[in-house]
């Protein structure tokens, strides 16, 4: 019973150590969205550093990526910024995933 009981437990450590790792990338990933963004709009340093955890704090209305997509687009569309869709911010997001995990990893 004690064998079990131990690979239960580490079963649980993993999972909480995945589930933890996936947070702090998809917010970072989404800090990275706010930065590209800020960019776009022509955002001052500290307006850009306001906009991006804004950005995060936009991925705790609901579950999935349409908040943060629609907080992106809708802030990008009232700057007036032309070449920006959702289909480019989507891809952001894609981009900036890739970038958030390998920062993540590297200062492991």
């Amino acid at each position: 019973m004690t064998t079990f009981d131990d690979r239960e437990r580490a079963f649980e450590a993993k999972f909480a150590r995945d589930e933890e790792m996936t947070f702090r990338v998809i917010a970072r990933r989404n800090r990275l969205v706010g930065q590209w963004a800020a960019e776009k709009m022509g955002l001052t340093p500290e307006e850009t550093d306001a906009y991006a955890k804004a950005v995060v704090q936009a991925d705790f209305e609901e579950a999935g990526d349409e908040d943060v997509i629609r907080k992106v687009v809708g802030d990008l569309t009232a700057a007036a910024v032309d070449d920006v869709d959702e289909a480019r911010v989507r891809k952001a997001l894609e981009d900036a995933l890739v970038e958030a995990r390998r920062q993540l990893l590297e200062s492991m």
